[in-house]
C-alpha cells in the first residue's frame, strides 16, 4: 500500500499479548495434550515426532515440535480455477469470500418458506454465487436430499464441479464418500495436485480431539497435495470456555494440533487455519454469533498472520430468520471487520436459522454488503492529484464542482452505486408504488437466479459424473 493512500486500521492483540496467546497454547498440548482417535495416525506421529509425545490416545506435543510445523508450512497457497487459471493468492492482500455451507433446507426466495435441500437447489445456488464475482470460492453448499443418501456426496459434488470453473471448498458429510469423490474429481478434471481448485475443509472435535474421520480425510487430501483447511467450531459454555480468552486459546492449540498432525503427513503441506468461534445459548439451546465472536475471529486472523500462515475465518452466517434485519447486523459486522485483516478465506456466506438452511436472497444482499466492505477497507488516495487544490482555488468560495474536471473523471467512482437498491426521492418512491427493500431484493434475487449460467462444458461433466455414480452403485 502506497505512504499516500489512506487506509483504515484495526489491531486487537499487542504483540505481547499474542506472544501470551501463543504461550498459553503451546501450554494446554504440552500438558493436556489432544487426543488422537485414529491409532494408525498416533503411530505416525511416534514414528516422526517420537515416542515420548505419545501415551496411548492422548498426543502431548513439546513447543519445538509445534514451531518446526508452523515454519514447514507454506505461508500462501496459491489457488485455481477448474480449467487451470490461477485464481487468486490465500495469505495475500485481499480478503476472500465464498458460499455455503452444508445447509439440509432450501429457503424459497419467492416465499421463504423451506424444503428439504435438493440437487437443483445444488445447481441453483453453485450457478448464482459463481454469477456475483465477489465470491471467489463454492463451498458445499447442502446436503442433496432427493438422492439415495449414500450417494449424497457424490451428487452434490458433481453439482458444484459441474455447475461452475471456481476453486471449490469441499465438505463431505459420509467420510466414506470422501476418497470416492475426490476420484470422481480426478476422473472427471485430471490430477488434483498440480493446479489445485479444490480445498477440503476438516473440523476437531472441540474440546481437543482429533477424531479419525477428520485426521484421515486430512491424511488422504494432503497425499493428493491438496491445501486442506482446518477449523476449529466452538459453542462458548459448551465446547469451549465461557470466557473469549478460554475459547481463543483452546481452539488455537486445536489448530496447531491440526498443523502438526498435517506437516507428519507431508512436511509443507499447505494448510489454512481458523475458528468459528459461537455461544451456546443454554436457554434456548440454540447456537449463535455474539460481538466477542467477532473479536476471537479478528484474534485468530492475527495470530495467524504472527506465524505468517493463511487464515480461515467465519463470514458471520446462520443468524436470522431468512435475509432479515437480524441476519444483516451479523453479516454486516462480521464482513465489515474481517474485510480489514487481509490475507483471510471467509468461505460460508448465505446460511441462515442456525446454519440449517439457506437462502438465495442472503446471497444477494450479503455479495452488496461485501462490496461495501471491501470499498471501505481499500480507503482512498491522498496526494496533490486527488486534492484538487488548484480546482479549490478556480472553483472559489460559493462555485460549484458540478463541472469540475475531477467530477467529470470520477462521478462514476466517486461513490458507491447499488446494484440493487435505486436511490429514490420521496416522490420516486411513492411514484414507483412505495416499493420495500425486502420486495427489490427479492425481485433481484429470482432475476438472477433465472440468469445465472453454466459453464460451456456443463453437461459433459455431468454425464461423465453420472457414469463414475453408476458403476460405484453396482
Amino acid at each position: 500500500m502506497s505512504p499516500k493512500h489512506v487506509r483504515p486500521q484495526l489491531s486487537l492483540l499487542s504483540e505481547e499479548q499474542i506472544v501470551q496467546v501463543h504461550e498459553y497454547a503451546l501450554k494446554i498440548l504440552a500438558t493436556t495434550g489432544v487426543r488422537v482417535d485414529s491409532e494408525p495416525v498416533r503411530k505416525q506421529i511416534e514414528q516422526r515426532l517420537g515416542a515420548a509425545c505419545v501415551d496411548g490416545a492422548r498426543v502431548r506435543l513439546p513447543a519445538e515440535v509445534v514451531e518446526w510445523a508452523i515454519r514447514a508450512a507454506p505461508s500462501k497457497i496459491d489457488v485455481y480455477d477448474r480449467v487451470g487459471h490461477h485464481a487468486f493468492q490465500l495469505g495475500d492482500e485481499r480478503t476472500h469470500f465464498g458460499v455455503g455451507v452444508t445447509a439440509l433446507y432450501y429457503q424459497d426466495p419467492q416465499t421463504d418458506h423451506l424444503r428439504p435441500f435438493s440437487r437443483t437447489n445444488m445447481r441453483d445456488m453453485v450457478r448464482l454465487g459463481a454469477s456475483l464475482p465477489h465470491y471467489q470460492v463454492i463451498s458445499t453448499v447442502g446436503i442433496v436430499q432427493d438422492v439415495p443418501p449414500a450417494l449424497s456426496d457424490l451428487y452434490g459434488s458433481l453439482e458444484m464441479l459441474a455447475n461452475t470453473t471456481r476453486p471449490l471448498v469441499l465438505l463431505i458429510s459420509q467420510e466414506e464418500n470422501f476418497a470416492p469423490v475426490l476420484d470422481m474429481f480426478e476422473q472427471l478434471v485430471g490430477d488434483l495436485g498440480e493446479k489445485p481448485f479444490v480445498i477440503p475443509y476438516f473440523n476437531p472435535v472441540s474440546p481437543l480431539v482429533m477424531n479419525t474421520g477428520t485426521i484421515e480425510k486430512m491424511q488422504i487430501a494432503v497425499q493428493r497435495g491438496l491445501p486442506v483447511i482446518v477449523s476449529s467450531y466452538s459453542m462458548a459454555g459448551a465446547s469451549t470456555p465461557i470466557t473469549p480468552a478460554g475459547t481463543l486459546v483452546l481452539l488455537l492449540a486445536e489448530l496447531l494440533a491440526g498443523l502438526v498432525i498435517s506437516q507428519v503427513f507431508k512436511e509443507g503441506a499447505p494448510v489454512i487455519l481458523g475458528i468459528l468461534p459461537a455461544y451456546f445459548d443454554m436457554k434456548t439451546m440454540v447456537n449463535f454469533y455474539d460481538p466477542q465472536s467477532f473479536l476471537l475471529n479478528l484474534a485468530c486472523a492475527e495470530m495467524m498472520a504472527h506465524y505468517n500462515l493463511p487464515h480461515c475465518g467465519t463470514s458471520g452466517s446462520g443468524t436470522g430468520w431468512g435475509m432479515d434485519l437480524l441476519a444483516a447486523d451479523t453479516y454486516w459486522m462480521n464482513m465489515l471487520t474481517y474485510a480489514l485483516k487481509r490475507g483471510g478465506l471467509a468461505p460460508f456466506v448465505g446460511d441462515t436459522l442456525t446454519s440449517k438452511a439457506i437462502s438465495p436472497k442472503t446471497l444477494v444482499y450479503i455479495h452488496e454488503v461485501i462490496d461495501q466492505a471491501l470499498r471501505f477497507a481499500d480507503g482512498f488516495p491522498l496526494d496533490d492529484t486527488t486534492v484538487v487544490l488548484d480546482e479549490i482555488a478556480n472553483v472559489g468560495p460559493g462555485g460549484s464542482f458540478l463541472g469540475a474536471l475531477s467530477t467529470r473523471r470520477g462521478f462514476r467512482d466517486g461513490y458507491y452505486p447499488s446494484p440493487i437498491f435505486p436511490r429514490l426521492s420521496l416522490e420516486k418512491w411513492q411514484a414507483a408504488g412505495e416499493p420495500t427493500a425486502e420486495s427489490i431484493l427479492r425481485e433481484t434475487t429470482l432475476r438472477l437466479l433465472s440468469t445465472a449460467s453454466a459453464p460451456q462444458d456443463y453437461a459433459e461433466v455431468c454425464a461423465k459424473g453420472e457414469e463414475f455414480i453408476a458403476r460405484l452403485k453396482r
